[in-house]
């Protein structure tokens, strides 16, 4: 398999070559050059797959020969460790649950995935080390610490906007130690994604072999899609079209379930749930594409305001806005109306929600009108504890702290502030 960049001015390269880059020498991120769906066997006998056996089978092809097949099985048994349960909430409507793996957090999926592949990689490259940068709005950064720690040949630095990530996803990024670095920046999640992009493309920097472990890079990216599978396989005997909401932030998720689409997945919409950095639902309606400064939230895994993936979602629709409508709404909600929702869905069902899971509950509950005969089925991407100092005053209710988190609780925050780009520069040396 061959990736090319969404701004058509580099080389093609190889999986391999792909993965380490992160992103294109154009700027652009990388794209698969072709799609084969699957069978229609695959899915006519899902139910008698295993989770591993189904994300084998979606992902083989991304993948290719670069990865030998047993250690590819072997990768992705080691990422796929936990469950993911559709919980159901009300009448036609479930919680995929993404929250159980070790930072309770969906993005623990694609950083095992792409810890391993990198891992794979350079087993024969003693002297030849990768610098993973990577930027979070919330849980990228304790997700990617976990997956990558102790990695050989591999030293992660997480870029974090200083007091806009919750204080566990802030114990998650900073206490870990080993090969794992945190810089605490002064501004917004964007600031830190532009310094990243900035430094992927300064040749000064090239001997530190920069890769990224956000959702631009395709490994971290393209296991997202297990979860839709998991889903249908779940939900398939209610013989009833799929309806999914996606709390939407950098849109990795919601891309990745449009990808799984196209591999042959029967889901009849998609809805990208946003809070107020409302780019794509403002996108939707005016038909122009006018990214704003992002604005600070209570579901701040979301606080996004150019989301890096969307051109991903474009190229899949051939630019055609008209064709993408007929798959896509997005919908775009405040915290007045989240916190609404949070209460609403505890009272009405005694499920609690965190905040961007809300988001996406009322997104779907909005697009649900127009399918009255589906299922619905939002995604909630972490754990409610995550968010404690949100839910616990909105729900009046005190939440029990899980073993994952409780060992991050007591240790000491490790984070170096910086403000500007020469001064990541200057860290990196």
């Amino acid at each position: 398999m061959k990736y090319y960049s969404l701004n058509h001015n580099a080389p093609k390269v190889s999986f391999e070559e792909a993965v380490i880059q992160g992103l294109a020498t154009d700027k652009g991120l990388y794209f698969p050059e072709s799609i084969t769906p699957l069978s229609s066997e695959f899915f006519e006998n899902i139910e008698n797959l295993s989770n591993e056996e189904m994300a084998y089978e979606a992902i083989q092809q991304f993948v290719g020969d670069e990865i030998p097949t047993e250690t590819l099985k072997q990768i992705i048994a080691e990422t796929l460790c936990f469950d993911f349960p559709t919980v159901k909430v009300e009448e036609g409507i479930y919680a995929l649950e993404l929250y159980h793996g070790p930072t309770m957090a969906f993005k623990d999926v694609g950083a095992r995935f792409m810890s391993r592949c990198l891992a794979y990689f350079n087993k024969d490259k003693k002297d030849n080390k990768n610098t993973v940068l990577v930027a979070t709005s919330g849980d990228t950064g304790g997700a990617v610490a976990s997956g990558f720690l102790g990695v050989q040949g591999v030293e992660v630095i997480i870029l974090y906007p200083s007091g806009k990530v919750s204080d566990i996803q802030e114990r998650q990024l900073t206490t870990l130690g080993q090969n794992i670095k945190a810089l605490e920046v002064d501004g917004v999640f964007d600031d830190c994604q532009d310094m990243v992009k900035k430094a992927f493309l300064d040749e000064s920097l090239a001997h530190h072999n920069l890769t990224s472990a956000n959702s631009i890079n395709i490994a971290r990216w393209l296991p997202q899609m297990f979860y839709f599978f998991f889903a249908f396989k779940q939900l398939k005997s209610q013989n009833k079209p799929l309806v999914f909401s996606c709390p939407s932030g950098n849109f990795g998720n919601i891309c990745a379930g449009i990808m799984a689409k196209k591999l042959g997945l029967p889901i009849e919409h998609f809805v990208a749930s946003t809070n107020v950095n409302d780019t794509v639902p403002r996108f939707l309606v005016q038909g122009n594409y006018d990214p704003k400064p992002s604005k600070a939230t209570i579901s701040n895994a979301m606080d996004v305001g150019n989301p890096s993936n969307f051109i991903r979602i474009q190229e899949m629709y051939n630019n055609d806005l008209e064709l993408f409508k007929k798959d896509f709404s997005s919908f775009s909600y405040t915290d007045e109306d989240t916190t609404a929702a949070m209460q609403t869905i505890y009272k009405t069902d005694g499920y609690i929600a965190e905040p961007h899971g809300a988001v996406g509950y009322l997104g779907l509950k909005n697009e649900l009108q127009n399918h009255p005969t589906a299922i619905g089925i939002f995604l909630e991407t972490a754990h409610p504890i995550k968010f404690l100092d949100v839910v616990e005053p909105a729900l009046n209710i005190k939440l029990p702290i899980p073993t994952q988190i409780e060992s991050v609780l007591n240790k000491e925050k490790v984070s170096v502030k910086i403000k500007t780009y020469e001064e990541l520069k200057a860290f990196l040396g």
